[in-house]
């Protein structure tokens, strides 16, 4: 079966070695960068800075309190830069290794469809490639939503991928955007040295997850100095000599903050406009990928996966639903479970949640039982320095069941695993009760937040 997929990110490219594994003739086209945005202007690199700039801030904070005396440690933008680029470069190389080694033919060009059976490719030499298919994939992705407001085009005005190839640190920064990208971002620069401040329209920051624990982030964001507007809609940007001055309307009136560069970090659309989707009948709703549970369109032959289809818009789903569709081509029925996703956000402290948070369990009708663990009262976290945190369970109270696992602290997103298995396999708080967990690690903090469902932690004080 010849399979042809477009679009090289992280989940067109899982997708096409997935597809090479089972026996298909895999083509993968791609008109930028394979690895996509994730790997390329996104996910890595901005872990790559957010790395390195949150151990500059610590060893230049507060060295002393780990037993450190330290001369004035300095940071290196442009090393930076290069420490970036080297990630990227290693990661991409491998997985073109990976591509070539499983048999998959990559086509550097921008494709569109012809009809259900042909795709044709602009390649980067402006020669034009038929590519007949059998099956087909539309994995391309998302870019950034440019919000209409007077002067966003202007010099200094930046998206996220702009922002990741700053020659410098700004002295300050407005960031337009309190999701992930924008906290991200806040904490790459504040931890820099940037003055920063984030103006978000609705009512708290990173708002589809948890209020505590997002609670944690707000608390250390603004100990760094970073000034939050919430409710707060920006009017207009202008400039103000060698600066940007940025209009907001907050419920406490009219601010205008000047900044060296606006960040706009207002979220992400699908990327299906010129795709001949129309000319083949796929199916899109407000510019997403119309697609059922095992990621076929309304096209019987064709499937999309990702940020295309507009459902959830982080990499590793697109990389699950890769898999999917690939296994669904090829003659496996294999639904997407949507309730394991671990949402994850990189900041100080990370915050991870997977499952229900309590305010959507309780929209869904459950009675629910709530158990809260602070990293203050583990060991380990002691041990790091790194007590602004806390575990907390949210569990069906007739059942029992774990319908959501929700962490702020260090190394959360690793460990919210545990709750992602969990919820996959309809657990009970009882069965993490009696799983017997290493000492000292941060993850015997879930275990003391399980206690605390029917009972209290054991290492807290009782209250009386």
């Amino acid at each position: 079966m010849k399979v042809a997929v477009l679009g090289a990110g992280p989940g067109g490219y899982v997708s096409a070695i997935k597809l090479a594994q089972l026996g298909a003739e895999v083509i993968l086209i791609e008109k930028e960068h394979i690895g996509g945005t994730c790997l390329n202007e996104g996910c890595i690199p901005t872990k790559v800075l957010l790395n390195t700039t949150e151990l500059y801030h610590r060893l230049n904070k507060d060295p002393m309190s780990l037993g450190l005396e330290i001369e004035k440690v300095k940071l290196n933008w442009q090393l930076v830069q290069d420490r970036k680029n080297m990630v990227v470069s290693q990661l991409v190389d491998g997985v073109k290794a990976i591509l070539d080694t499983n048999g998959v033919n990559v086509i550097s060009g921008r494709g569109n469809f012809l009809n259900n059976h042909e795709i044709e490719v602009i390649t980067d030499t402006k020669e034009r490639k038929i590519v007949p298919f059998d099956k087909a994939i539309i994995a391309t992705g998302s870019k950034p939503i440019r919000i209409p407001v007077p002067g966003i085009d202007l010099d200094g005005v930046l998206t996220s991928t702009e922002a990741l190839s700053l020659d410098s640190v700004p002295e300050s920064i407005c960031i337009i955007g309190g999701g992930v990208i924008g906290v991200e971002f806040a904490n790459i620069f504040s931890n820099g040295g940037s003055k920063v401040t984030i103006v978000e329209m609705l009512p708290d920051i990173v708002a589809n997850m948890d209020q505590d624990v997002v609670e944690c982030l707000k608390v250390q964001l603004m100990e760094s100095g970073i000034q939050l507007h919430v409710n707060s809609r920006v009017d207009r940007i202008e400039k103000e000599g060698d600066s940007l001055k940025v209009t907001v309307t907050t419920p406490n009136g009219v601010k205008r903050i000047v900044a060296e560069k606006v960040l706009v970090a207002t979220g992400r659309k699908p990327n299906t406009e010129d795709l001949g989707l129309e000319r083949v009948g796929v199916r899109t709703e407000k510019g997403s990928v119309v697609v059922d549970n095992s990621m076929k369109t309304t096209v019987d032959n064709i499937h999309a996966i990702g940020d295309c289809t507009g459902k959830v818009l982080l990499a590793h789903v697109a990389s699950f639903q890769g898999i999917v569709a690939a296994e669904n081509i090829m003659g496996k029925f294999v639904p997407v479970d949507f309730r394991t996703i671990p949402y994850c956000v990189y900041t100080k402290p990370e915050i991870a949640s997977v499952g229900l948070t309590e305010k959507q369990a309780l929209e869904k009708g459950y009675r629910v039982k709530v158990s809260k663990f602070p990293l203050y009262a583990n060991g380990k976290s002691v041990i790091m320095g790194e007590v602004n945190g806390l575990v907390k369970f949210v569990v069906d109270e007739e059942t029992d069941e774990i319908l959501g696992l929700h962490m702020a602290g260090n190394n959360a997103t690793e460990l919210i695993h545990m709750g992602a298995l969990a919820i996959r396999l309809e657990a009970t708080i009882d069965e993490i009760l009696t799983t017997i967990h290493a000492h000292p690690t941060v993850s015997e903090s879930i275990l003391e937040a399980a206690h605390g469902v029917n009972g209290w932690p054991i290492h807290l004080p009782a209250i009386n």
